[in-house]
Parts: C-alpha cells; sequence; structure tokens
C-alpha cells in the first residue's frame, strides 16, 4: 500500500505530506482545488511522463517521493528489484526528481534507476481508475483486455504474441527469400551467358601482354631481321668486324705486356671484351632465327587480342579481374540453389509454426468464450447491485468463421497478436430491448457504473495493493450514488483504496477522510491537503451536500450519513 507521498513544488503545490491508511481513503474538495494534480503527481512515481511545466514557477526542480509498504510474501517485486540490483525488504521508496533543465532522476530505496524500471514498476504498485477509463469501454478493440484479465489469461496472450511475432518473422523471411530467388531468375539467363563468354574464351592471366609483345614483333619481322643480321655482321662474320679487330688489338697487346707489363692488365680486358662481343653476337644470330614472318599468325594474335580486349571492356580491367568476376558469378549460381534449398526448409518451418500458432489460438479463444460467460454473470451480478438490475450484458464474438489465406476456417489471415478473437461488450439497460453495443447506447452514469462493476471484479483478483479511483463517480447521484460508495468500500476489504469524489454518499464510506484546499499564502496560490478530524468531517460532508452554505439541516444530514456508515 502507498503509505506516505510527499510533493515539493509541484504545480501549485509548495509542499504536501499524505499520510494514507489501509481501507478506503476518501479526497474531496472545490473544482480546481488540486485533487487532479495530486493523481498527476502519484503517475510520476508510477513511471508517466513529465514535464518542466509541471515544476512549480520560480523553482528549479519538483521532487516527489512515495513510500509503499508490502505484506512480508511479495515474489513478484522481490524477483524484480533483485534482477535490477535494487534492495527491497518490503517496503519501496520511489523519488522523481524533475528538472527544469531535463536532467531528471529515479531513485528506488536510494539507487539510481531508470524510468524504464520504474514503468515496469508502477503497474505493480498502483491502479488509477478515472474518468478517462470510461472512454475505454467504448473502444472495443480494450474489450477483449479486459476478458483476459478477468479470464486470467495475460500470459497466454503475451505467449501467442511471441508465437504470432515467429510466425511473421518467418513469413517475411520467405517473401524475401522468393523475391531474391525471383530476381536470381530474372538475371539467370544474363549470368549463364557471362559465364560462358568467359569460360569460351579461357582467358590465362597475363596473356594479353604476352600476346601484345608477339603482335609487335610479328608487326615489326622484317625490320628486325634488318637490325639483327646487320648487327651479326658488324659484330662476327665482316673480315673487318669487330671481334676481328679487338682479336688482332688483343694480339697486340699480348706482345706489348711481354715488353711492359703494365700492359698486361688491357690485354686482359680486351680479352673479356671478345667473350662478349662473341656471345652477343651469337644471341643475335639465335634470335634470328626465331624472327617470323607470318601473317596468319598475326592476325590470330589480332583477333585474340580482340577477343581478351572485349573481356576487358565488359567484366574487368585486367584479365585478373574478368576471372573473379566469373568466379562471383558462379558464386550467384550457387547461391540460387541454395536460397532453393533455404525456401524449402523456410517453407517447412513456416508451416509449423503457422499449424501450433493456429492451435495455440484456437485453444485460447475456447478459453475467452468460457471466461466470457464466467464474466457476463459477475458483471450483470455486480450491475444488479449498482441500481441497474435488469441490465443484461453480453461479451459478442465476432464470426471469424471465414476461411483466411490458409483455406482453413478461421485462417491465419484473421489472425492478430493477441489471436483470432475480436469481442464487443453489449448491453441492454432497459427490460425487452434487444442487446447493443456498448458505445452506442451506454449514458455516463451507466458507463461509471459499468466500469466500477469490472473494476470490482478485477480488483478482487488482481495483485496490485493499491486502487485510485478518480471521480470514477461520474453521471451518478442519490441513492446510485450511495450505492457506488458501498461497492467502492467493499473493495477496500482487498486493497487500500483512494477515492476522489464530489458526492457525499460516497465521502461518507471512508474510513479516512482528507480534504484538499486551494489558498492564497505570500501573494501565491497553494495547494494542500490535510485528513480530517470527526468534526470537521462533519462539515465537509454537510458542504457537500448543501453546497455553498451549510445549513443546520446540512450538518444533521450529514451526521447521520457518517453514523450510518
Amino acid at each position: 500500500m502507498l503509505f506516505q507521498l510527499n510533493i515539493t513544488d509541484f504545480a501549485i503545490i509548495k509542499h504536501l505530506d499524505l499520510s494514507l491508511r489501509e481501507g478506503l481513503n476518501t479526497v474531496s474538495g472545490e473544482t480546481g482545488a488540486g485533487k487532479s494534480i495530486i493523481i498527476n503527481a502519484i503517475n510520476l512515481i508510477l513511471g508517466g511522463r513529465s514535464s518542466a511545466d509541471l515544476i512549480r514557477t520560480g523553482c528549479d526542480e519538483a521532487i516527489v517521493e512515495g513510500l509503499f509498504v508490502f505484506p512480508d510474501n511479495s515474489p513478484g517485486l522481490n524477483k524484480m528489484l533483485g534482477e535490477e540490483g535494487i534492495s527491497f525488504d518490503n517496503e519501496l521508496l520511489i523519488k522523481r526528481v524533475i528538472s527544469r533543465e531535463g536532467r531528471n532522476k529515479v531513485f528506488i530505496n536510494g539507487s539510481l534507476a531508470t524510468l524504464q524500471i520504474l514503468s515496469r514498476l508502477g503497474p505493480r504498485l498502483i491502479s488509477i481508475s478515472g474518468q478517462y477509463e470510461h472512454q475505454l469501454l467504448l473502444r472495443p478493440d480494450n474489450h477483449l483486455y479486459l476478458l483476459d484479465d478477468f479470464s486470467g489469461l495475460e500470459d497466454e496472450r503475451v505467449g501467442l504474441a511471441r508465437l504470432f511475432d515467429r510466425y511473421q518473422s518467418l513469413k517475411e523471411g520467405l517473401r524475401a527469400i522468393e523475391k531474391e530467388i525471383v530476381e536470381q531468375r530474372e538475371r539467370g539467363e544474363l549470368v549463364r551467358f557471362q559465364i560462358q563468354e568467359i569460360e569460351t574464351a579461357n582467358p590465362v592471366p597475363g596473356e594479353d601482354e604476352l600476346l601484345a609483345d608477339e603482335k609487335s614483333r610479328l608487326q615489326h619481322a622484317e625490320e628486325l631481321l634488318e637490325i639483327v643480321s646487320g648487327g651479326y655482321q658488324t659484330l662476327y662474320e665482316k673480315d673487318d668486324s669487330v671481334l676481328a679487330s679487338v682479336a688482332r688489338c688483343t694480339k697486340a697487346m699480348d706482345k706489348g705486356a711481354g715488353i711492359d707489363r703494365e700492359l698486361a692488365p688491357i690485354k686482359d680486358s680486351l680479352s673479356e671484351i671478345a667473350v662478349g662481343i662473341e656471345d652477343a653476337s651469337f644471341a643475335l644470330r639465335d634470335f634470328k632465327k626465331g624472327i617470323q614472318i607470318d601473317p596468319q599468325r598475326l592476325e590470330e594474335v589480332v583477333e585474340r587480342l580482340e577477343v581478351l580486349r572485349r573481356l576487358k571492356r565488359k567484366y574487368g580491367a585486367a584479365l585478373e579481374d574478368v576471372l573473379q568476376f566469373r568466379d562471383e558469378l558462379a558464386s550467384k549460381m550457387f547461391d540460387l540453389e541454395e536460397n532453393r534449398v533455404n525456401r524449402a526448409e523456410l517453407a517447412k518451418e513456416l508451416q509449423e509454426a503457422q499449424v501450433e500458432l493456429m492451435q495455440e489460438a484456437g485453444i485460447l479463444s475456447q478459453k475467452r468464450r468460457k471466461g466470457a460467460d464466467a464474466f457476463k454473470e459477475a458483471v450483470e451480478k455486480e450491475l444488479h447491485q449498482l441500481h441497474m438490475k435488469e441490465t443484461e450484458f453480453e461479451v459478442r464474438f465476432e464470426d471469424q468463421s471465414d476461411a483466411g489465406e490458409d483455406g482453413a476456417e478461421g485462417g491465419i489471415g484473421n489472425m492478430r497478436p493477441d489471436g483470432l478473437d475480436r469481442v464487443e461488450f453489449m448491453i441492454s439497460p432497459n427490460p425487452g430491448e434487444e442487446l447493443r453495443a456498448l458505445s452506442k447506447i451506454a449514458s455516463g452514469g451507466e458507463l461509471s457504473r459499468i466500469m466500477l462493476a469490472i473494476k470490482t471484479i478485477l480488483s478482487r483478483t488482481a495483485s496490485v495493493e493499491t486502487v485510485i479511483f478518480d471521480e470514477v463517480d461520474s453521471g451518478v447521484s442519490g441513492a446510485t450514488a450511495e450505492v457506488v460508495g458501498e461497492k467502492i468500500s467493499s473493495l477496500a476489504a482487498y486493497h487500500q483504496i483512494v477515492c476522489i469524489t464530489h458526492l457525499p454518499q460516497i465521502a461518507c464510506q471512508g474510513e479516512t477522510h482528507f480534504l484538499v484546499k486551494k489558498e492564497i499564502a505570500d501573494g501565491r496560490t497553494e495547494a494542500t491537503i490535510a485528513e480530517l478530524s470527526p468534526e470537521e468531517r462533519v462539515q465537509e460532508i454537510a458542504r457537500l451536500l448543501g453546497g455553498r452554505e451549510i445549513t443546520p439541516r446540512a450538518v444533521a444530514h450529514a451526521r447521520e450519513m457518517l453514523r450510518r456508515n
């Protein structure tokens, strides 16, 4: 339960300390006194959104603190807080600091925490039922979740949503791989042609460079022959060849070395030169033998170079790039076959997931229909106690038997994350009238009572310790208001209840009564809250009964109402 609430510099609240009790705590006050501000502050410690606009004018930050006390056995909270590394010993202190500079902070039992943790924790602490929830009843999409809450099917719905997400993921994966296969097929003919073109040419790395050299030799064969022949004649064959001249000079130097030894090295150098000239001459002779004047071979080389040039123009700057491109094309062809295998496996997995999803959805649907019967009885019983004795209530299931995309009854095409079921609450407030959609015929007062009936049913089994009713009595008055008050009071046997109300019939039901007032202090508007003494409570009930002027009759009536409760 919420044991203590402290609010500092929040909206028009300078500082507020609120000590709540077990049972039913009622809160009243003039319209605009600040009751909704207190609810907004409580929402903050439950993980609600914050804004710098909520900080009191002239202040740098607003602080909201809530101290919760729990029974000894709170395994859910123990587990959750333990996972987050937060100490817990049946007491929970939550502090939310809103800074005008935007550096908001969350503390849980003194440990710095994230807003995400607080948002997960909040629903376990307090359930707030306000006037806006009446609008939830007007939206059929919410009816299924209320039915699941009553039937205890939340975990199964979450489990089904996981199966649905897996099915959708597999479905998207299959679509993606099928699209890729289609694209690969469309590219297949081109890929096969390109591979065949490269393999038919059968290029060899470096081949183009060798052929370019050979082409040059073939194109200039006669000129080369003339150059080589002339060189051979000059160096070796002529009578006055270079080699013959060097030989004569070497012989003379040999004779001179016999006279002067200093000529010996020169003679040796000339001998080496002669050997070199002889080697060069023989090389020219051998090269001459290899020179071909072959127009046919030149034509073949030119044609081959043109083939290789086309390959490089289309598939890569060098023959190595062309061969790499061929390997990549071959890999794509392999990918196509691999994708076909993967598609078959994925299709099988999708079919299995679909069967499991449909089976689980069918089981959940059966449980919902069974729960709907019990929900109908429970709601009608509560409504009868809330002065709607002739009201008929029904949970109507939309027919989902049309074949879906798989051709099966209630097909997978109708599936949503929460299952195959579409439900809507139907009501007939007046005897003899047909059941119609709740959103079309219920009045504001009826919506308030229907919501209270549902909250009453759900709260009896909910694990949350504190339930707040924020003017849930909207649209009711007189004897009906008294019954609504009794109903809220009965919930106090299961939970700590905080009820904000304008009706004396409800305010008098509380075990503790708080009054919210708006005052002006030092030229500033300030909202305050205080627990009323027995006599102050009489005066407040009388005010709620009589309005602006509190008459002795109103006071007497107030005492009587409090005495009866």
